[in-house]
């Protein structure tokens, strides 16, 4: 049995693994502020004795021997990173340090979860994890953004002054249950204003493509890349590219739903393309999505119909 600790354990994708680690016959450490995570989101978990959950901020020092670190905690969606940003970057860069320090002081491997955000704007589709990336690091989005470049630098650093074991993942756009409904997050948002029959609200002309990945995908390749000899950065996405306007309508049908989609004008920075290039996780990790955009939506459609 190892003991585990997830940062962010309270959050959308750090609930998910939770589950998934205790099901492996794992000791899982929750820790959280619960800036965005809930406790809803673990409350199944609570009664199982190998489960603990520590109220704590990563900004902030702490001492724990553990065997691996999954370091999640950091606000994900534009409405809520966005709300305090220097808190942000200080969860990114802070956190990394303090959970690398952690890895260090006791041999344990780290899991980074960095994002596809990393890339911006991207000049190259799809996005191989060799390109570098079109960030604005002065916008609205950088906070984000840069902290999360800064705390995979920190993560190689470490690797290389350190020796400490670490695995970086980029995600790409993920949903499933546990997303929280104020997130503001694109495949929440749709779900959500079409199950209350709102227009639906598409920034820009909804063109723009995203690429969507179930949260049980995710969770497979997360530990998959845990278990690797793998350092990273690896991509983990779903390679089917839908344009935003195709998922609006989507969401519409399988909510048979009456809104009506209305357009305004895309935010500062906003990317127009979002494609993961996924051959290193298939060579490396033998590891690719399974689940189909149509058949995760029906699963978070009903996930939410219980929340609205």
């Amino acid at each position: 049995m190892k003991k585990i600790l997830v940062t962010g354990g309270a959050g959308f994708i750090g609930s998910h693994l939770c589950k998934r680690l205790l099901e492996e016959k794992n000791e899982v450490i929750c820790l959280d502020n619960f800036f965005t995570g809930s406790k809803e989101n673990i409350i199944d978990l609570i009664d199982n004795p190998y489960f603990e959950v520590i109220r704590h901020d990563v900004e902030e020092k702490i001492s724990l021997e553990v065997d691996e670190i999954y370091n999640l905690a950091c606000p994900a969606s534009p409405i809520h990173y966005q709300f305090d940003p220097v808190k942000t970057i200080r969860t990114s860069v802070m956190g990394a340090i303090n959970m690398l320090d952690i890895a260090k002081n006791t041999k344990a491997k780290i899991l980074q979860a960095s994002t596809s955000e990393v890339y911006g704007d991207p000049e190259i589709h799809p996005q191989p994890e060799t390109y570098r990336g079109n960030v604005n690091p002065i916008g609205i989005r950088a906070c984000y953004d840069e902290g999360k470049r800064c705390a995979e630098t920190l993560f190689f650093d470490y690797y290389r002054e350190y020796d400490v074991d670490i695995k970086v993942i980029r995600i790409f756009n993920t949903y499933g249950s546990n997303m929280a409904i104020n997130d503001g997050r694109v495949v929440s948002n749709f779900i959500i204003q079409a199950l209350q029959g709102k227009n639906i609200t598409i920034y820009g002309d909804g063109n723009q493509t995203r690429s969507f990945q179930y949260v049980d995908d995710l969770i497979d390749g997360m530990i998959k890349m845990m278990n690797s000899k793998e350092n990273g950065p690896i991509n983990l996405g779903n390679p089917d590219e839908f344009t935003i306007l195709e998922l609006a309508q989507k969401v519409i049908k399988l909510t048979n739903s009456k809104s009506k989609i209305i357009f305004k004008d895309l935010p500062q920075d906003d990317p127009k393309q979002r494609q993961p290039d996924i051959s290193l996780a298939k060579e490396k990790l033998n590891w690719q999505p399974k689940v189909k955009l149509e058949d995760g939506l029906i699963k978070t459609i009903e996930y939410f119909k219980g929340k609205v």
